[in-house]
This record gives structure tokens, sequence and C-alpha cells, in this order.
């Protein structure tokens, strides 16, 4: 809320999401399953963790064959999750502690057993409900269109006993796909988005976006009708609504991804999922190329949209938008066991990606938060919580969140033997260590970190709504870059490498301003990072020699030559600067 008590429409650029599964979270009557009185109950430590805006994963009636993408209601609550009254109760308390609540609206197909399947499937030809999906007697139509889960679906049409013809769908068959070309179905989901905007919610991801609309000699993706919706639908969301966001997954290279914004009538978020693997794989090679390649092709926001940032697409390292040697390699890199793989990405939590190494935690999350856009944090990441391969599918990176090490982690009270998944028991990232309790209780452990990085971010505004240009580094494994907006200048220096590295960077931009080692209000602040120095700049209001305490304050940079300075970023040091500049 601003100051005069309005929504202001830009909350998004500043927000710093967190992305649950209701039913992972916290269990409040023992059955093994979280539900939303659960999730009320851990919100104080959500606020204070520093993020202020939730993005929930389906909480929709479903059969649960795809962990509740495959919906059966669009307009009510799983059983297992609690009552509409619950969830309003779970809006009320997040708005009050200024968290905003983003849910999932998926378009483009329901649960093969929604009442308008059911309906469709013994309807005539014609009629009103045959048309909400789409049906064909040959499998010939839309063969361009590729089958996205090919390791497990072989076709994207499907045979019906019942309605004597086949159903399309993109993902698995028990998901058949909407017909958008039918009127009624748009208002239906009109309605679906009127019903959670009334009763408080702040926006939606639109899951799958890009497969709207089928379209004879085409791939069924990304067709000029889906953007006609998209903007339709922001129009009615604009005119009826305050405050409330969209959010495009598009898995695309960024200029395509960047047509979800329109000019500003379409949506006003859309994922970069072209840098996700690009951060992983600068990590591994030690080399920036991978991460300045594709923020040069990623195209810069208006002052109305947003990029969303994030390390894992919440279930996997998403390989799509790499070459076949880059996938090769970060399959050897990064997937060693082959229960790992799933589709076309990389299924695993960060902390087991990463082998436990926590300053590479560090510093890819500094890196994440330090980039345009709005960065999103997947729950038990801030604690390094590990993954059970072993469970397949989506579920082993999705199971309850470790809250103490009491019986279940603190997750329920239920029998063991009855919750929804088990607990991880490996002997690294077991719940006895890798816990929420024991990290807050130690002021050096992630969560720590994580909270002190936030607050940090949660103060410049600078990140989350200002430019970025690369800055020329003569050694290839240091990336340098400064974020600006308004009066504000931060330079980030990360180190890529696992040993000490040396570099020059070229600061002649800089000429006319000034660094020193007073942050806002006089008071100095330090914050411990990985490989990462943060220093802030200002415009000199005035020549004027600096005195000597100030100069030994900043003897952290050293001039080597006009124009650059040089920087000996380290990872052993684990030191970050955050330096901000007064007038003189």
């Amino acid at each position: 809320m601003t100051a005069n008590g309005k929504t202001d429409p830009l909350w998004f650029k500043d927000a710093i999401f967190y992305e649950l599964s209701v039913r992972s979270f916290y269990d409040s009557n023992s059955d093994g399953i979280g539900d939303f009185p659960g999730l009320i109950q851990k919100l104080d430590y959500l606020e204070d963790l520093g993020v202020n805006a939730l993005w929930l994963l389906p909480f929709y009636p479903s059969p649960l064959k795809d962990d509740g993408f495959d919906i059966t209601e669009y307009c009510d609550i799983h059983p297992d999750y609690g009552t509409l009254k619950d969830f309003k109760l779970f809006l009320k308390e997040a708005h009050q502690r200024g968290i905003r609540v983003v849910t999932e609206l998926i378009l483009n197909h329901t649960s093969d057993q929604h009442p308008w399947f059911e309906k469709s499937r013994r309807a005539r030809a014609g009629s009103r409900y045959k048309d909400y999906y789409v049906w064909s007697e040959t499998t010939e139509k839309f063969k361009e269109a590729r089958v996205i889960f090919s390791d497990e679906e072989s076709s994207n049409w499907s045979w019906d006993n019942e309605a004597k013809a086949y159903y399309w769908h993109r993902f698995y068959r028990h998901q058949p796909e909407l017909n958008f070309e039918n009127p009624e179905v748009q208002h239906e989901i009109i309605k679906v988005v009127d019903f959670w905007l009334k009763l408080g919610v702040d926006g939606f991801r639109l899951s799958s976006v890009a497969f709207l609309f089928e379209k004879e000699g085409t791939s069924c993706e990304n067709l000029p009708e889906t953007h006609v919706f998209l903007k339709k639908l922001r129009a009615h969301i604009d005119k009826h609504y305050e405050g409330k966001i969209l959010i495009a997954e598009a898995n695309l290279w960024p200029e395509d991804a960047a047509a979800y914004f329109g000019k500003g009538e379409e949506c006003h978020m859309s994922f970069n999922y072209p840098l996700m693997p690009r951060l992983f794989l600068g990590l591994r090679t030690e080399d920036t190329y991978p991460i300045i390649d594709i923020m040069e092709q990623t195209p810069g926001t208006t002052p109305d949209t947003q990029w969303a940032l994030f390390l894992r697409n919440h279930d996997e390292i998403g390989l799509e938008m790499v070459t076949e040697e880059e996938k090769d390699y970060l399959f050897k890199a990064y997937a060693n066991d082959p229960h790992t793989k799933h589709n076309l990405g990389i299924r695993r939590r960060l902390s087991p990606l990463l082998n436990n190494d926590r300053r590479k935690m560090e510093l890819l999350y500094t890196i994440l938060f330090s980039l345009p856009g709005t960065p999103v944090l997947y729950y038990g990441d801030e604690i390094g919580m590990g993954d059970n391969i072993y469970l397949g599918d989506r579920f082993g990176v999705r199971t309850p969140m470790q809250w103490n090490m009491s019986l279940n982690a603190g997750f329920s009270d239920a029998n063991p033997q009855k919750l929804y998944l088990p607990i991880i028991t490996d002997p690294v990232y077991r719940y006895e260590s890798v816990n929420v309790a024991t990290h807050e209780e130690n002021p050096s452990s992630l969560v720590w970190w994580i909270k002190n990085v936030l607050a940090m971010r949660s103060r410049l505004n600078v990140f989350g709504r200002g430019d970025m240009k690369f800055i020329d580094s003569s050694n290839a494994k240091v990336l340098c870059f400064v974020r600006s907006y308004e009066s504000q200048r931060i330079i980030v220096v990360a180190n890529l490498s696992q040993f000490s590295q040396a570099t020059s960077l070229n600061f002649s931009g800089f000429n006319d301003c000034d660094i020193t080692s007073r942050a806002w209000k006089g008071r100095s602040m330090r914050l411990r990072l990985v490989h990462t120095v943060i220093s802030g700049f200002r415009p000199m209001r005035r020549k004027k020699r600096r005195r000597r305490s100030e100069a030994a304050n900043c003897s952290f940079l050293k001039q080597r030559s006009p124009g650059k300075r040089y920087f000996p970023t380290t990872m052993k040091s684990a030191c970050l600067k955050e330096k901000f500049c007064n007038p003189l």
C-alpha cells in the first residue's frame, strides 16, 4: 500500500516472491497433509524471512495425478487443504503482514474428471459442451505440434471410448485441452478470474500460456490468437480491479517471451527461462560468457513490466533453451544419477545440485538478487533442504518443509506413515540437522544470510527498477555490472571461480562519481557474502579532495591506471562490502 492508502500498481517490481505448495508447508490437523490453517501459522516466519509475495502452487480440487495441475473445479479448495473460509482468512492474515498472494491460473487444460469434460464426451456434435474441448476423428490434425512430455506420451491425441473420438492434450492424456476458439470457454475463464480476484487474490501465474490455441500448419504454440485473448483478459482486469497482475509462464527465448508483455496491455511479468541454466553453466565452467550473452539478448522492460527470475523452475533446471552441447554438459555436471533427469530438465533442489556448497549457493543467490527482475525463491531452499530423487516425478522436490528436529520434522503430528510424502532422511540433508529451528538459532546460517540480503535488497529499489550495464573485465571468470536508478548506482562484482582472481575493471564511465564507506544515514554497513563485492556510487556534487580518513576506508579499491580500478575478488575471504555514498 502507498502512503495515501492506495495500492501501488508497480508493487511487483520491488517484490520478493516465495513459491510454495500448501500441502508441503505445515499440517495443522494431523492428517499428514499441509493446509491453509497451517500456512496461516507460518506467515510470521515468511514475513521475518523478508518475502512480500507468495506464489501458491495449485490448491484446487483435483485427483492429483499431476500434483494439482489437473483441475476438477476452478472455484473451490481441495478438501485436504481446507475450505474457502480458511482461504479467505489466509488472505486476510497475509495482507495484514504486507504479503501479497499470487495463485496458479491453469488456462489450457483441465482434468479428464472435470464436469466440463464429462459433459463434452457425452454431448452430440455441435452442442454447447462438445466444443469446450478439441475433438477429432483422426490423429492427423496438428501434426507439426511437438509432444512435450515425450518420456510419458507418444502422441498429443488420445482416444475416448465414450465419445468415440480423439481428444487433444499437450501434456498428459488425463489433461484434455480446452478449446479457446470457443467464446464460451473464454467467458468461463474470465468468470474464474473474477471469482478469485473478488476474494482478494493479487494476481495469477498463467501456466503454459503459450499453448492456448491450435492452428493447422503451425506448432500450435505462441499463436497470435493467444495475445488477442491476453489483451482481452488484461483489459477486463484493469477495468474492474486495482493492483492485480498476470505472470506469463512461457519457456521461450527472451525476445519471444517479451512478446507476452505486449505494449503494456498483456502480462505484467514474464519468466526469464534461458537465464536459469546459464547461471549454472557459468558457475560450472567458471566463465561469465553464458550469463553476459543471455542478458544481452534479453530485451529491457518498460516501466510497467518486469522479468521474473529464478534458479529453478520450481521442479527442475529446464534445459529447453540451451544447445544440445550445453545440455549434454549440464547433464554430466549436475545429473550424474539418471533418476535426476526428467523430461527436458534436471529435477533436483538447489543444495544437492551444488553438492551442498554454501558458498556457491550464496554466489548464485547474490547474482539472482542483483540482476534486473523480480527474484523467486522456492520453499525450503533458504535452509538448504535436500530432495528424494527416488520418489519419482515432481515428488522428489516437494517433500514436507523441515521446521525442527522433532517427529516428522515438525511438519505434522501424524503417524509418519500417514504423511503425503516421506521426510528427507538422507545422511547429508536429514531433517535433524537441516531445519528452520536449527538455522534460526545460528546467526551464521544460510537462512540468516538470506534474511540479511533480502533486507538489503528491499531497501534499494535500484535492484527492482534500475537499469543494468556490464562493465568490461580483463578476467573472464569475474562478472561485473552496474545497476542504476535515479541517483542510485550499485556496482556488483562476482568471482565465478573457486580460486581467488584478479581483474582490471574499466570505470572510466564513473569519473563524475565518488565512492565512500559511509552508508545511508551515516551508518557503516557490511554484509557477508561469497565471491562478491557490491559498491554504491553517487554523482559528485562538487569537486573536493577526500579526507584522509575517507580515503583509508576505501582502501579495498586500488587504482592501477586512469579509468581503471583493481579488484582482488576472492572466494576464500567470503566477504562482501556494501558501500553507499554521502555528499562530501
